[in-house]
């Protein structure tokens, strides 16, 4: 499926992403953090849960196939959703950025 992405801001240890899907925009989270619920609330804005869409959440380890995963969450997507990708090592984060045509940034700095 065609997919187009524009880095729209640094983290700490990740990006914010707008992806285009089939025409369709949607905003997506890359972070290397632990595999942790709370790490999601740290990283999207409140607004961002409180808008029409919903906020779907993956894990990605060094040994899965972060295309993969990508692609699974891509194809449930309705619009007005947003994406996290919660890495859990550098080779994790670097593969998941690859999936949406990224390479990893100089990390933001406060």
């Amino acid at each position: 499926m065609p997919l187009d992405s524009r880095l729209i801001a640094l983290l700490d240890q990740g990006m914010v992403l707008d992806i285009t899907l089939e025409t369709l925009p949607f905003r997506v989270y890359v972070a290397q953090r632990n595999a942790d619920v709370q790490q999601v609330a740290e990283l999207v804005p409140a607004e961002q849960f409180e808008g029409p869409g919903e906020v779907h959440v993956a894990a990605i380890d060094a040994g899965d196939d972060a295309e993969e995963q990508v692609q699974d969450v891509l194809f449930n997507l309705n619009p007005g959703d947003s994406l996290v990708f919660l890495c859990t090592s550098p080779q994790a984060y670097t593969d998941t950025l690859a999936a949406f045509g990224q390479q990893p940034q100089p990390e933001a700095h406060s």
